[in-house]
């Protein structure tokens, strides 16, 4: 399984004084160094923490694969054919949000997603789609053309109890399941934590999972390196 480790919490703490440290693309670097597969950013509408910069800087820099987190913008995806990542993943963004509070709903934004992917597709880009564990929505987001679910692990992940917790897996597995039916690759994500990480990387249709803020949050304890290092294995041992 590949682990996508999400550099943004890096920037968060830079903005909170504009200044220059630290810095998210060394935090990629890092990353890289001890063993992610891919580098996840996401340029925010508002710009709240990754900024133009540090995307071209990634674009230049990253020896893995960059993945570019990234809203239903014309601006965002302007940019993002500009800068040419490896993969972009659509997500839902609201401005009063702390961070993304679930999938992007391809059902009801069809024909909005299909001109995107569209546009992505005629550019030579791979593109990803961050749903809520729905079969309508993997089926939907195969419609659209899209090559690459990412699930949204958040309930399961702030489930409160174990049947909210059993209930959560199970609809990641059904979602992981009609998504490897319908010949598209998966990935999750969201709210994933050293703690609870193990119960979904064990399951068999995931084929990368991308975390940001657990790691960034260890990081600050143990160092950018050993904190991505025991994700790793963390996520190694559940398969």
């Amino acid at each position: 399984m590949r682990l996508g480790v999400n550099v943004d919490h890096v920037a968060t703490v830079r903005q909170a004084r504009r200044t220059d440290e630290p810095d998210p693309v060394s935090a990629a670097m890092l990353a890289e160094l001890a063993g992610a597969d891919s580098i996840v950013c996401h340029l925010r509408e508002d710009r709240r923490h990754v900024q133009d910069r540090d995307l071209k800087i990634l674009r230049e820099t990253v020896r893995t694969r960059l993945n570019l987190e990234m809203a239903l913008s014309d601006e965002i995806i302007r940019i993002a054919i500009l800068v040419h990542p490896d993969q972009v993943t659509l997500v839902p963004e609201r401005r009063q949000e702390v961070t993304t509070e679930g999938g992007l709903d391809i059902v009801g934004r069809r024909a909005e997603v299909q001109e995107a992917v569209r546009r992505f597709r005629e550019a030579g880009i791979p593109v990803s789609l961050f749903i809520d564990p729905d079969r309508e929505q993997v089926q939907a987001s195969k419609v659209v053309g899209a090559e690459i679910v990412e699930i949204h692990t958040g309930t399961y992940a702030n489930a409160k109890t174990a049947a909210e917790r059993l209930e959560a897996v199970r609809r990641v597995h059904g979602a992981c399941a009609t998504a490897r039916n319908a010949k598209l690759s998966v990935a999750a994500g969201h709210g994933l934590t050293y703690r609870n990480v193990r119960e979904i990387a064990a399951i068999p249709e995931i084929e990368e999972l991308n975390i940001g803020h657990s790691i960034v949050s260890r990081s600050i304890l143990v160092g950018f390196e050993r904190a991505v290092f025991e994700m790793r294995e963390i996520i190694e041992s559940a398969r």
